[in-house]
């Protein structure tokens, strides 16, 4: 602690949630896939193993408060009751007795539901809107039960699918459930519970909305109808477990609503459809009086989904303002959730704006950033850059449902950037039986985390970069304003090459010639080459990279000729810079390609339509002119729009040196153009077997 930078100090004193001391001021908040009872598993095959491997490691690296992933009250498929399962504490038990022995202590996330929130899939769909399927389905997994939602509404995920409403006889039984579930979490040990949710529209929060809840009962209409199913979960749990025993909530400050699957960006000020700041000012005085002890608060809702799942666009520590504004109505704990600095956080605790800060994807990225923390060697962290694609890709685009692979439903909380995240029995370091000498092509993402890996297993690498740096295309990737973590992750791999004696990096050396190198076996890592579209005056064009490196100035009107990930960002990027970009893309929607979460494409989505930013959708470009670009419409109607530059960003052709054969191993966009969780992962598969 000696070594530590005074200005994190406010960080590391003790506070108390209710009668439960903990030991300093670090909150892991919950993950969906990172849930003791299983994810996608059913509760009956026991305790989740890599959920439990993850919080230990985390809470032996100085964690002060760990909350896991939600914990269904009753399980999505069989629908038997979390409560009716003994076993699964008994486990419970033995693990909180191995968490205690860290000094760590652990709030369990208990969930009433998605209700509207509930992310159906393009294969439950299909099954759910027939009655016929729907009913041959129910004894496996009720989809009515899962979407039941406070009144009859389109489906966030499915608009063409109306949640049911759900029945009071419903309602009482989640009630109960909670209060039985809290009390076994008690008897295991477990140091507190946490409510899910009066956040994110989950479904206590859909209760809580009026924009959601158009009931005429006991549970709509008034604020204290609204906010009573909240109320009698959390006197419920009071009345089994005693009051003593501590009931966080899960809170959104204000939803950022907009409208039906839209939000509030921040900058623009349309009026809050859900719950704004006059009603949360008296929510959360309403909720600590029901018993609540203290209140895990961020904003959004899955309208709003960037706002409690901030992507790389949102402002670093977004939601502290207004979490801390609710502080003052309250006399219980609030903990902030957010992209939440380190820095900023110990500020705004020494302040008194917040007693603790809330932290979750950066602990999948790297379990001891903590103890880096502690230890002064903040260098050595490896930052998350908020992709979502490990962790929770859930995907979404026009006319489709939640387009995620059933793979990663299965394993969600997994990490682009560390691959053996809740992957430990198929990413692991085991010393190789021959120590062999390496040569691997290419210096970005790809090349980097091969020969580290394989430094781990005790091989020798020759790293060849044909360029005066390492990073690679990343380079350009990371190039605008909002990617200042994905600059810092260059940082990190370039200063973690250093720590290994058995890697050598041979930079300005171009490899042509495979078979002329020294080495036992090769892996080549030489990304990809950007595609080009043959149309009269393509040649006009700058190719995206050029752009992002700043090869290529441009103008103030400007075209972007493709709507995917990198197109998007270019238009937001030239938009931060006051100039007008367009974008022209032949799908239906932006950002179409699957596996890139909901929460950073409906962002960019989102923000360009509230800033007016020209989309066309549908469109094709048939020429590039001085001055103009011609686009053709799905019906063949042309139209010429102004363009002082034109960017291309039509994506990437894979571009390896050599061909896969014996001993040549080909990792990263060289063998299939894709992101840094398929480089990342494929370079661990490749190197895991030399």
């Amino acid at each position: 602690m000696d070594q530590m930078n005074p200005k994190y100090q406010a960080l590391f004193s003790p506070w108390k949630v209710g009668n439960v001391e903990i030991k300093n001021r670090i909150v892991m908040c919950p993950m969906g896939g990172t849930s003791l009872f299983g994810w996608f598993e059913l509760t009956g095959c026991g305790f989740d193993e890599e959920a439990a491997k993850l919080f230990l490691e985390r809470a032996k690296n100085n964690v002060g408060l760990i909350i896991p992933g939600i914990a269904p009250l009753r399980d999505t498929f069989w629908g038997k009751w979390l409560w009716q399962n003994p076993k699964m504490f008994k486990e419970l038990k033995v693990f909180m007795d191995e968490i205690h022995k860290t000094g760590a202590k652990l709030f369990i996330q208990l969930t009433a539901g998605m209700g509207r929130s509930w992310a159906i899939t393009e294969l439950v769909g299909p099954l759910h809107k027939k009655k016929f399927t729907r009913a041959i389905i129910k004894p496996i997994i009720d989809t009515s039960h899962e979407l039941a939602s406070p009144s009859p509404q389109p489906a966030r995920w499915a608009p063409d699918i109306e949640c049911p409403e759900i029945t009071k006889e419903q309602i009482h039984e989640i009630i109960e459930a909670f209060a039985k579930t809290a009390k076994l979490c008690m008897d295991a040990g477990v140091d507190g519970v946490e409510v899910h949710a009066v956040h994110e529209g989950y479904l206590l929060d859909q209760f809580a909305i009026e924009f959601y809840n158009k009931r005429t009962d006991e549970y709509g209409g008034s604020f204290e109808n609204r906010y009573r199913f909240a109320a009698e979960v959390v006197q419920a749990i009071k009345k089994e477990c005693g009051a003593d025993f501590p009931v966080s909530l899960r809170y959104s400050v204000e939803s950022k609503l907009k409208g039906f699957a839209e939000g509030i960006v921040p900058g623009d000020d349309a009026p809050e459809l859900g719950r704004n700041m006059e009603e949360s000012e008296r929510a959360a005085k309403y909720l600590q009086d029901a018993g609540y002890d203290m209140l895990n608060a961020d904003n959004g809702t899955y309208d709003s989904w960037y706002w409690a799942h901030p992507p790389m666009y949102m402002p670093q520590n977004c939601n502290l303002e207004d979490v801390a504004h609710i502080k003052q109505f309250v006399d219980i704990p609030v903990v902030c959730a957010g992209r939440m600095e380190p820095d900023v956080g110990a500020e705004a605790i020494a302040a008194g704006k917040i007693d603790a800060m809330g932290v979750a994807r950066q602990f999948l990225v790297d379990p001891e950033w903590i103890t880096k923390l502690i230890e002064n060697r903040l260098e050595d962290i490896k930052p998350c850059i908020c992709c979502h694609s490990g962790c929770f890709n859930f995907s979404s685009s026009k006319g489709h449902y939640n387009t995620q692979d059933l793979s990663d439903t299965m394993g969600l909380a997994r990490c682009a950037l560390n691959a053996e995240t809740m992957q430990s029995k198929k990413h692991y370091v085991e010393p190789a039986k021959k120590q062999k000498k390496v040569a691997v092509i290419g210096g970005g993402i790809g090349g980097m985390e091969s020969a580290i890996v394989l430094a781990k297993r005790g091989h020798k690498v020759t790293l060849y970069e044909k360029s005066g740096e390492l990073g690679g295309v990343f380079i350009a990737a990371a190039a605008p304003s909002f990617k200042e973590k994905d600059r810092a992750l260059i940082a990190w791999y370039r200063r973690e090459l250093t720590k290994y004696p058995a890697i050598e990096v041979k930079l300005n050396t171009e490899v042509t010639d495979v078979k002329s190198l020294d080495a036992d076996e090769v892996i080549v890592a030489t990304g990809s080459v950007a595609k080009r579209i043959p149309i009269p005056g393509a040649d006009r064009a700058v190719q995206a990279v050029d752009f992002l490196l700043g090869k290529a100035p441009v103008g103030d009107n400007v075209v972007i000729i493709g709507g995917g990930l990198t197109g998007c960002e270019i238009a937001y990027e030239l938009y931060l810079q006051g100039k007008k970009p367009a974008i022209v893309e032949m799908q239906d929607d932006l950002i179409t390609t699957p596996g890139i979460c909901l929460a950073n494409t409906s962002f960019l989505r989102d923000f360009f339509k509230a800033n007016e930013v020209p989309v066309h959708l549908e469109t094709g470009v048939k020429e590039i002119k001085e001055g103009s670009v011609t686009i053709a419409a799905k019906d063949g109607t042309a139209t010429d729009i102004p363009a002082d530059s034109v960017i291309l960003s039509v994506g990437y052709n894979p571009a390896p040196v050599a061909k896969k054969s014996g001993k040549i191993h080909i990792v990263g966009d060289a063998a299939k153009v894709g992101n840094l969780r398929t480089v990342i992962w494929g370079a661990w598969d490749v190197c895991m077997k030399i």
